[in-house]
């Protein structure tokens, strides 16, 4: 028996169970793209398995709705793979584990994969019923929505004829998403020198964890603690005051997550290590302070190290912990013309000692093109001060509110109908694809929406089953109203 199996919609939920058992980390999607095959052979429906494994299922029109617009469902097969420290599972191979919490699912210690299985599910699910009115449908399924958006990058304009596009990859019921940000991934290499560890020195190992984390566009405005930005600030403060060297650095997972936990170890003068000791308690009360209604659970720990044998050297010490702390985080500038909605910003996701460098992987959103390329240059010139190399990569378009829009109508007029009051019309920080299907596909009709999906992009993703509930009744009658 399965742990969804009594909960309704039971077709939509059957089939995010038999999805949370495949794998399907970004580049990990082989094994969910054949299993998508599958199930369109099964069903006797068209489908087209591309180069980089994106998914079209194609389904004719209910009767009465042969003369409707063709309707592209749309949304992508990968998940973020966060978990928590002291969770054993490997994304590579091993099925999500669900349990149920009230009205919500969450997964056992990892990310759910709500976002965006949940589209898949639903797509799957109005694949297999008959019973449902609908134009021609157009299932899209991509790939590598989270680290690169290359599978919507890649998408053949010569597979796809619809003409409306409901982007299913929402995270709030009773939102219509309309315009979203565009964004960039930026890499800063530093290159370190390694030297021996002095006798006269001991090592400290310094592990910052227990904050909440979040998506790093959605949850940018919630004010919650960056993991490497703690760090950063811990290390120029102690390194102002004593001489240290560092022996590694990392932390967070993903650059689009804003990180939750980072380590450091660090090597001083034996007569110091005591007051360095007293300074990272004095920091982690300020921290505490600062953060003690975004991140309650905010912890320091610092222990004794044994076995370091190399530190970086003092030059590069400096230069690492001097660019993590200069380096552009949070949000830039706020949307004069959308109250409370960012209008660019960073997200320092990942910090990683790499053999002779350290690297810092960043994602950077934003309406505005040329505030990111602000962003991108700003963190470029300060990398390039301090003798590393910043590269960029996986750029995606915004995608633009458009005055007139058919299918916008439609759906609020249907919400108005089922609820009795109008949907929030909204525009968000996070990406979606639809800039992207814009730029490859050509003129769509599009709008976004989804059910209720918190924390994603971290080990406490959970999503509501009530939300699921309505928002599949919502499609199902907004498919119906396209005629």
């Amino acid at each position: 028996m399965g742990i969804l199996e009594n909960i309704e919609p039971k077709l939509v939920f059957k089939y995010f169970e038999e999805i949370s058992n495949i794998p399907r980390g970004s580049g990990n999607e082989k094994e969910m793209s054949d299993y998508l095959v599958s199930f369109a052979k099964k069903h006797g429906l068209e489908v087209i398995q591309d180069e980089v494994l994106n998914i079209v299922i194609k389904k004719p029109a209910s009767k009465g709705y042969e003369n409707a617009p063709g309707v592209i469902l749309q949304g992508h097969m990968d998940m973020v793979c966060e978990k928590n420290k002291d969770t054993v599972h490997d994304f590579t191979k091993d099925p999500i584990e669900l349990k149920i919490d009230g009205d919500n699912i969450y997964a056992n210690g990892t990310t759910l994969g709500g976002d965006d299985g949940i589209a898949v599910a639903y797509c799957m699910a109005i694949l297999a019923d008959d019973t449902i009115e609908h134009p021609s449908l157009e299932v899209l399924l991509t790939t590598d929505e989270e680290t690169g958006m290359t599978g919507a990058e890649n998408i053949s304009p010569e597979h796809i004829d619809g003409k409306i596009l409901l982007n299913i990859d929402s995270e709030e019921e009773g939102e219509l998403l309309v315009s979203c940000a565009g964004g960039i991934r930026t890499r800063a290499i530093m290159p370190i020198t390694w030297e021996d560890k002095c006798d006269c020195q001991e090592a400290l190992e310094i592990k910052i964890k227990g904050l909440k984390g979040g998506h790093s566009g959605s949850d940018i405005t919630k004010g919650r603690a960056n993991s490497n930005k703690i760090m950063a600030r811990l290390l120029k403060g102690i390194s102002d005051k004593y001489d240290i060297r560092l022996a590694y650095i990392e932390g967070g997972a993903k650059d689009n997550a804003i990180p939750r936990e980072s380590e450091a170890i660090i090597t001083a003068k034996k007569e110091d290590i005591d007051n360095i000791k007293n300074e990272i308690v004095k920091f982690e009360e300020i921290f505490k302070h600062e953060f003690k209604i975004q991140d309650p659970d905010l912890t320091i720990e610092v222990i004794d190290h044994e076995g370091t044998k190399k530190t970086f050297d003092k030059e590069s010490t400096k230069k690492v912990i001097t660019l993590l702390y200069l380096y552009p985080n949070g949000i830039n500038t706020m949307s004069k013309a959308i109250h409370g909605l960012p209008e660019s910003s960073t997200n320092i996701g990942v910090v990683e000692t790499d053999g002779d460098k350290v690297r810092i992987a960043s994602a950077v959103r934003s309406s505005v093109p040329s505030l990111n390329d602000e962003i991108v240059l700003r963190s470029k010139t300060l990398t390039e001060t301090l003798g590393g190399e910043l590269i960029t990569e996986a750029p995606y378009p915004a995608w633009e509110y458009k005055e007139e829009s058919k299918i916008r109508e439609i759906c609020k007029d249907v919400y108005k109908k089922m609820y009795g009051e109008d949907p929030k019309v909204v525009a968000i920080h996070a990406g979606v694809e639809c800039g992207l299907f814009e730029e490859r596909i050509g003129n769509l009709d599009m709008i976004s929406f989804g059910p209720n999906i918190y924390d994603a992009h971290t080990p406490q993703e959970h999503m509501s089953i009530k939300s699921v509930k309505n928002v599949w009744e919502y499609l199902v009658n907004v498919l119906k109203e396209i005629k």
